[in-house]
């Protein structure tokens, strides 16, 4: 079933940009190894995961070239288009699509003043959560900064991860198989996601274990700058970047580049968060029950 919290944005992404949106076209597409980005003909850019590990057409070129059909003919496509692909398609062409929703979004959110929550700039999205040393925390991919943070302030935590090769040894002891998810994210009094799981559909499902008095982030350059349908079905925070450099943030993901290379050179972090951190205290929170 096609991401409900991605159809709903692309929703008001169209209804925001109205007919402006039908001369916004396609400058640039690059397909990294951990990042895709795509560059608007406004001058805005996005990005998303590049899901390669999901990915069992990337071990063959035409298995490849069937996932990934347009190669060579995106520039000047109209970015509405792609919206489609967002939303209606897997892999690659969902993280080409996830991207150029997260460019338009940057368009919509300079055109709209923030409702019922804040803008934070600069902000990085675990110093926005407030952890407390006494709170239990599930983190859901292996965020290496967040796992050296909660370390540092002792916090109970576990990190539910699908392929363990990417901790470290000394983070093993905190690791939980992603298949425990049901066991161990109840648990947490902060349950923090990789905005990953909007590409594979998985998001839905980890909201729905949390308790109703957790709170929930989802963090990282797939997470687009328009909270609405976040919020309506019960996270509190949201951690996204902005570009500033697209040309740049552009290349650095062309060349392997992950955020250790763009951020605070041609991206900045951006926090979303609303006032409240109980989901049963936001509107709709424990209500909208729909698959995300």
């Amino acid at each position: 079933m096609a991401n409900a919290i991605l159809r709903r944005t692309v929703e008001i992404v169209r209804a925001s940009l109205g007919p402006a949106l039908d001369d916004i076209t396609i400058e640039r597409v690059a397909i990294g190894l951990f990042f895709t980005g795509v560059k608007l003909s406004t001058g805005h850019a996005g990005a998303c995961a590049t899901p390669v590990k999901d990915m069992p057409e990337a071990v063959c070129c035409p298995s490849s070239a069937m996932a990934m059909p347009f190669p060579g003919k995106l520039r000047g496509r109209r970015a509405a288009d792609l919206l489609d692909e967002a939303v209606e398609q897997v892999g690659i062409r969902r993280s080409v699509g996830i991207a150029t929703l997260n460019a338009l979004a940057q368009i919509v959110n300079e055109n709209r003043t923030p409702q019922g929550f804040e803008i934070v700039e600069g902000l990085d999205a675990f110093a926005g959560a407030e952890v407390g040393a006494d709170e239990t925390v599930v983190v859901v991919g292996a965020f290496v900064p967040f796992l050296r943070e909660l370390r540092n302030i002792g916090a109970r935590h576990w990190v539910l991860e699908k392929d363990p090769s990417t901790l470290k040894p000394h983070e093993m002891p905190y690791f939980k198989e992603a298949e425990r998810a049901p066991d161990v994210v109840p648990e947490a009094d902060v349950l923090i996601i990789t905005g990953t799981t909007l590409a594979n559909d998985t998001l839905g499902d980890l909201i729905a274990l949390a308790k109703p008095s957790a709170r929930i982030v989802v963090v990282g350059p797939t997470v687009t700058m328009i909270p609405d349908a976040f919020f309506e079905r019960g996270c509190h925070i949201l951690g996204g970047i902005k570009v500033t450099d697209p040309d740049a943030f552009l290349a650095v993901i062309a060349e392997g580049g992950s955020g250790y290379h763009f951020f605070g050179k041609s991206a900045v972090k951006i926090t979303l968060r609303r006032p409240t951190h109980r989901r049963d205290q936001i509107p709709g929170g424990t209500l909208q029950t729909e698959p995300v």
